[in-house]
């Protein structure tokens, strides 16, 4: 069997792929050679991450293809339903990155409610001219202990959100499209734990409780975070999105940073990726990453690690 990681995929999945007698070609083919290298090299596996696209042309084009695998949670980029049509195997690892994109989440918020996301931005620029000045300009900074952290979406990242909202003790309301209560366990390094259940409550509640906005739901055919929602939040929310680009709406966002209705927003995705609009990459009331949510090393080996099992499973049993 022999597998393409199109995306990348780190040393410990190569690694395991090889002991189980399976060739890994960690290559990065272009889009319109991709099909020709799957191939002319007798590609039987095709990972991917965010960047490859595999659409029913690449699948038609590749019939010998007999896993499609993405190192991470979302499928957009992949033509699910049209694949397994075609009896191709589709697997994902839905919790491999899960505590890195959370992580990510208040590294944000950190950097938002402290201003560091700007005084990274002028200390090198003004820090030795106008050092008072700017020590001045952000003394309005607030903490996030006490505060009600909303959560959007209870899935796998959702969870992780909430735990560390918990541990930094917020208060949490959570929103789920189809209601659930679920029991979250944090657990300490001296092996105790405590248990929290959270129940979903309605999108209105928290909307209208919540000082900090967490967006984790799955792409949406329409925003989901609009104006009309916007309006319905707190004055002065901060708003994360490490979620999908077009989730939120950010012509409504910017309007609303500017009416001072947001007071922050921190975007790893958005909806012009991989070439985001110069009003969100010159806004300096938002904090910027390249959508690098599950983009640690330790994510990169669990993804390839659950990915080199689920593919050595299907070998076994083809």
């Amino acid at each position: 069997m022999i597998v393409l990681a199109n995306d990348g995929i780190s040393e410990k999945g190569i690694q395991l792929l090889k002991e189980a007698d399976i060739t890994v070609l960690d290559a990065r083919v272009s889009a319109e050679h991709l099909s020709n290298f799957i191939n002319e090299n007798n590609v039987d596996v095709l990972l991917v991450r965010s960047a490859t696209q595999v659409r029913k042309n690449l699948i038609d084009e590749c019939p010998n293809l007999k896993i499609i695998g993405r190192g991470g949670v979302g499928m957009d980029n992949i033509d699910v339903d049209y694949a397994i049509d075609k009896g191709i195997y589709i697997i994902n690892t839905p919790k491999a990155s899960c505590k890195s994109v959370a992580e990510l989440v208040f590294a944000h918020f950190f950097s938002l409610a402290r201003f560091l996301h700007e005084s990274n931005r002028l200390m090198p620029l003004e820090g030795d001219t106008k050092f008072n000045t700017l020590k001045k300009s952000f003394n309005n900074a607030t903490e996030l202990s006490g505060k009600t952290l909303g959560v959007i979406g209870m899935g796998n990242i959702g969870l992780e959100v909430i735990k560390i909202g918990i541990s930094l003790g917020m208060s949490i309301v959570a929103y789920n499209r189809t209601p659930k209560t679920e029991n979250v366990k944090i657990s300490f390094f001296d092996g105790q734990s405590l248990h929290f259940e959270i129940k979903s409550v309605n999108l209105d509640e928290v909307l209208k409780k919540s000082d900090f906005i967490s967006i984790n739901i799955s792409n949406t055919e329409e925003y989901f975070i609009d104006n009309e929602q916007i309006a319905r939040m707190k004055e002065g929310v901060f708003i994360a999105n490490t979620a999908r680009g077009g989730v939120l709406n950010e012509v409504a966002l910017i309007d609303a940073i500017e009416r001072g209705k947001v007071a922050g927003a921190a975007l790893d995705v958005f909806e012009n990726e991989p070439n985001p609009e110069i009003e969100i990459l010159m806004n300096p009331a938002l904090s910027l990453s390249p959508h690098i949510g599950g983009n640690t090393l330790e994510a990169q080996n669990r993804i390839a690690e659950e990915l080199a099992e689920q593919i050595i499973k299907i070998k076994d049993e083809l």
